[in-house]
């Protein structure tokens, strides 16, 4: 398939005109949206915790599947249907090398840490793409699939319903792409049975066009943060003289949506993490001046406002599905700006020290066939879908840079050592933000239902690989 810029509109926070619905009723409690309300009461669904502190997370989608054969797992040995047209070069760690086009992170092995025996067996880009973005497989799964609310919550979702936030500060947040293509809308990017108002929040602009804003986390024209809090002020005064209701059950449960309410209306944090032109030249320039540099770069923002969870999708839908042209995309057009990008992303994280509470996590949702072929009406080579193989990349979060956890056989087809799956780096994301990946809640149907059944990869942390 080939990818669309689509937009898709998906409501964040409180819009504009949520706001002007609100009003000065709705902040007396009157008129205050359901949505409120929903969270407000989700706060007592707490998971019982992993033994770490939690941290934040971010996940660099590689979406449409790269070519592990020809990014992080070369096979210079190999046939020429295999090995490619990328030479592999030596990095900081003596005896790991990986492809000439990506110098940057050739310079940075020492920060993270390879996993090149990722497995498992969906071939298809809509239900591989949930089980890596959830964690789980698809319920129901067959080809191209799209997304329900049968579907298992995304890693965002399970964190906002297992611990709410009351602060303004969402759970999670995608961008700048949602994954959509014509009719077909990819699952593992919402909550699935959890519901919609544990979605994340999702961005569809991009982060380095000129004009980039976020209109929905501004306040409406003219009404400011001093208003807000004016009214806050009266509404309290209201409250002192209503003693008896704000010592009644139903009165506290009203007081405490109306300061969810603005909090969310006044968290500046989070509206000014948005405004990315805040940042100096110098340092958007070192990320570089397109959709992934920008991209990641808004991560880190947002995970300095305090944004437990950010997907940043390295392009449109299917950006890294090369049937055809495998070689002049990823040396032209992929490979650079995602070397440039994510290497300043290590450093900028390192040097504020967020690295140790940020795990960066690179991956697709499969690899590509070790055998290169022509698909009909191409006129460059590519590679096809592999699911059985295939790599990630993680750094920080007390992951043990320098390593290369696992390894292929001969022509990188199928894991040679212990395969790691995305239950596996599912339960791994659920440690690193403090949750206990096992924790039971309920599908649509009211059942109990395991939220993860795959192992921490303690290998990152330890360095005992497998």
């Amino acid at each position: 398939m080939t990818g669309s810029s689509l937009s898709h509109r998906h409501s964040i926070g409180i819009n504009r005109r949520e706001l002007l619905q609100v009003g000065y009723s709705g902040l007396l409690g009157i008129g205050l949206s359901a949505w409120l309300s929903q969270r407000a009461g989700a706060s007592a669904k707490q998971a019982s915790p992993s033994s770490s502190k939690p941290k934040s997370v971010i996940l660099i989608f590689l979406t449409g599947a790269p070519s592990h054969l020809d990014m992080f797992d070369l096979k210079p040995d190999a046939p020429s249907e295999v090995r490619g047209e990328f030479k592999p070069i030596g990095t900081k760690v003596p005896g790991v090398h990986i492809c000439e086009h990506l110098p940057a992170l050739a310079a940075r092995t020492d920060k993270y840490t390879l996993v090149r025996s990722l497995s498992h067996r969906e071939n298809n880009h809509l239900v591989a793409t949930h089980h890596v973005l959830t964690g789980h497989p698809q319920p129901g799964a067959f080809f191209d699939k799209v997304a329900s609310r049968d579907d298992w919550p995304c890693y965002a979702s399970a964190l906002d319903f297992l611990r709410p936030r009351q602060d303004g500060v969402p759970s999670g947040v995608n961008l700048p792409t949602f994954l959509m293509e014509g009719p077909l809308i990819w699952p593992g990017q919402h909550a699935g049975f959890l519901g919609p108002r544990h979605d994340p929040w999702q961005i569809t602009r991009s982060p380095n066009a000129r004009d980039f804003r976020v209109d929905s986390l501004r306040l409406a024209q003219g009404l400011e943060i001093e208003r807000l809090n004016d009214r806050q002020a009266l509404l309290q005064q209201v409250n002192r003289q209503q003693a008896q209701l704000a010592e009644a059950a139903a009165g506290r449960r009203l007081s405490d949506q109306q300061q969810l309410a603005f909090s969310v209306l006044t968290s500046g944090k989070i509206a000014r993490a948005f405004e990315i032109d805040r940042e100096p030249l110098a340092v958007r320039d070192r990320y570089g001046r397109h959709v992934f540099g920008q991209s990641l770069l808004l991560a880190r923002r947002l995970v300095e406002a305090g944004v437990p969870m950010v997907q940043a999708n390295m392009g449109r839908v299917q950006n890294w599905d090369t049937h055809g042209e495998n070689f002049p995309r990823l040396k032209e057009r992929l490979l650079p700006p995602l070397d440039r990008g994510v290497a300043a992303l290590l450093d900028d994280l390192e040097a504020t020290g967020l690295l140790a509470e940020t795990l960066v996590m690179m991956l697709g949702e499969f690899g590509r066939t070790p055998k290169i072929t022509t698909m009909p009406g191409s006129k460059t080579p590519g590679r096809d879908h592999w699911a059985p193989c295939f790599f990630g990349l993680f750094a920080g979060a007390g992951v043990r840079g320098g390593q290369v956890i696992g390894s292929s056989d001969k022509i990188g087809a199928f894991p040679a050592s212990t395969p790691y799956t995305p239950a596996d780096v599912g339960a791994t994301v659920y440690h690193v933000l403090g949750l206990n990946p096992s924790v039971e809640v309920h599908d649509r149907q009211q059942r109990p239902v395991q939220l993860n059944r795959g192992e921490v990869m303690q290998c990152l942390f330890t360095g005992a690989a497998g």
